[in-house]
């Protein structure tokens, strides 16, 4: 209690010395903080935020053979189908999910007429397998179920909607559920609706139907135009995307270098950079927030040393009076911890309540940022950074007090 009485009044004496230090660490601390939130929010924003698969999904799509092989010429269109679907099955065995869309008209654009008696929409309408919804899991269906396995065996006329198609077919407050819609013509029963963020919620102008009834009402046979995979749990997606496209090149006699003829949006591998573009953005922040808090700690340096020169007279007293040096150095360490500790601690409530409040404002606003979403700090990395703090504190303050251990009492006598 005396050695704290002791740095409390030496501080008083100094205010505004004391003040404008512990700033300088408050703000290395929270800037810190803050540069660790935000990276986190922006990791988040480009792993979630515009699409909505499974970050360990991967789809696979038939081009244009680029590379001659076997007596194939280039320029030759590859076509997958069901068949295929059947071998990736049978002979990979760290496949958890796999399934297919077929689209009916243009893949890319909304081209296709579905209409609901007198209200009318070009959407994009999709035939898709029974695993397509494990596969594309995170889709939000508020209303209604998914499509299933029954659908597909009994090749069932149902549908599931986004939900831009509910508002232009059906009325504010109309429940679509049960009732039916015409797409080309063709009458499907509506059972689910769903909202896809990806593209901005254009994913939401869609209309899925079960593969089986809509290759028996629009046609195409065997072809698949798109496969979709998902790994068993601990299986590497990267070396599972290099196992599926090796074995669609030996069938369908594409050139192992040739990798034009197929194309595969594989997330593991997206996910796979954009940790490693972030981790490294982490470093940067990192070294950024540490140069600041250095700063800081150099001033808390600076304000021991400036200490110990205007309690010279002071440490002499003491050591001739038997104050041993270990006394002499637990003091000054503890003006350096204090400051530290108490004006690091402040910048670390400060920099999380921040973050939590700006995260909180998001999603009561429901603010959707392309690039950024709710910001949040580990608080392991909080209290390592902290402690982090306290030891550069440790530091600062050690030299110093060294030194003043070392001042000879007739010595300190002399210094005015």
């Amino acid at each position: 209690m005396d050695s704290l009485q002791e740095i409390l009044y030496t501080l008083r004496q100094n205010k505004l010395r004391t003040g404008l230090t512990a700033f300088g660490v408050f703000w290395g601390i929270l800037m810190l903080i803050l540069l660790l939130g935000a990276g986190r929010g922006m990791e988040k924003a480009f792993l979630e935020g515009d699409f909505n698969d499974t970050a360990d999904s991967m789809w696979i799509e038939p081009y244009i053979t680029s590379i001659p092989y076997q007596g194939f010429s280039v320029g030759r269109q590859i076509h997958f189908t069901e068949e295929d679907m059947a071998a990736i099955r049978q002979n990979i065995p760290g496949v958890r999910f796999l399934s297919s869309e077929n689209p009916l008209g243009n893949f890319i654009n909304s081209d296709i007429l579905v209409n609901n008696g007198t209200r009318s929409g070009v959407f994009q309408v999709l035939g898709v397998a029974d695993q397509y919804f494990n596969i594309k899991e995170k889709v939000e269906f508020n209303n209604g179920r998914r499509l299933n396995y029954l659908d597909k065996e009994d090749s069932r006329k149902v549908c599931v909607i986004g939900t831009r198609v509910q508002e232009r077919l059906f009325s504010p407050g109309e429940d679509p559920l049960g009732k039916d819609i015409q797409v080309n013509g063709v009458i499907f029963k509506v059972v689910g609706i769903f909202y896809d963020k990806g593209n901005q919620g254009r994913m939401s102008e869609r209309v899925y139907l079960p593969l089986s009834a809509f290759k028996k009402t629009f046609g195409g046979g065997t072809y698949v135009d798109l496969i979709t995979v998902r790994p068993q749990e601990g299986v590497d997606g990267i070396a599972l995307e290099d196992e599926i496209v090796n074995l669609l090149k030996e069938r369908h006699h594409i050139a192992p270098t040739d990798n034009r003829a197929i194309f595969v949006m594989n997330y593991a591998r997206v996910t796979q950079d954009v940790k490693e573009t972030f981790d490294g953005l982490n470093v940067f922040i990192w070294l950024v927030g540490i140069g600041t808090l250095l700063a800081g700690i150099v001033g808390v340096s600076n304000i021991m040393i400036i200490t110990v020169r205007e309690r010279t007279r002071e440490i002499g007293i003491r050591k001739a009076l038997g104050a041993n040096p270990y006394s002499i150095v637990g003091s000054l360490l503890g003006e350096s911890i204090l400051v530290t500790s108490l004006a690091g601690y402040s910048g670390l409530i400060m920099g999380v309540a921040l973050l939590e409040g700006l995260a909180a404002i998001l999603e009561k606003l429901n603010i959707r940022l392309p690039y950024f979403q709710q910001p949040e700090i580990d608080l392991k990395i909080a209290v390592a950074a902290l402690l982090l703090l306290i030891v550069a504190g440790v530091l600062a303050g050690l030299m110093p007090a060294l030194r003043a251990a070392r001042i000879m009492p007739i010595e300190a006598m002399r210094a005015e």
